[in-house]
């Protein structure tokens, strides 16, 4: 398995979950970047990208699996310049800064959990 990004999310935004529920997406960012923002991000630990991310990879978030279906074309650029992405569960991705993945279940979100592309 080639990890290409990880990180550990360090706290969940009061909008988060709610977003998640209503828009099939939430939102990644670094927790050093743009505090003004923290009600509605997932934020996690600052992380290394080892890998372009592309269709057919895997997303894990805590317990829950994902298979990636759409990779915008800024999403790369986003995550080495913040750790920011927005990922679409089990939706279309329409935006460039977004990765639409495929899975049974909505992840739970919560601090602590791993996040992680790699690919298969």
């Amino acid at each position: 398995m080639e990890v290409k990004y990880e990180t550990q999310i360090t706290a969940v935004g009061k909008d988060a979950r709610p977003f998640l529920d209503s828009n099939k997406s939430f939102i990644l960012m670094d927790e050093n970047l743009r505090p003004n923002l923290a009600d509605m991000v997932v934020q996690h630990t600052v992380a290394e990208v080892k890998g372009d991310i592309a269709v057919g990879d895997k997303l894990v978030v805590g317990n829950t699996d994902f298979t990636v279906v759409t990779v915008g074309a800024d999403v790369m650029k986003n995550l080495k310049d913040g750790g920011h992405c927005t990922v679409v569960v089990n939706g279309n991705a329409s935006m460039p800064g977004q990765v639409a993945v495929k899975g049974s279940i909505p992840p739970r979100l919560r601090p602590g959990d791993v996040v992680r592309f790699y690919a298969k």
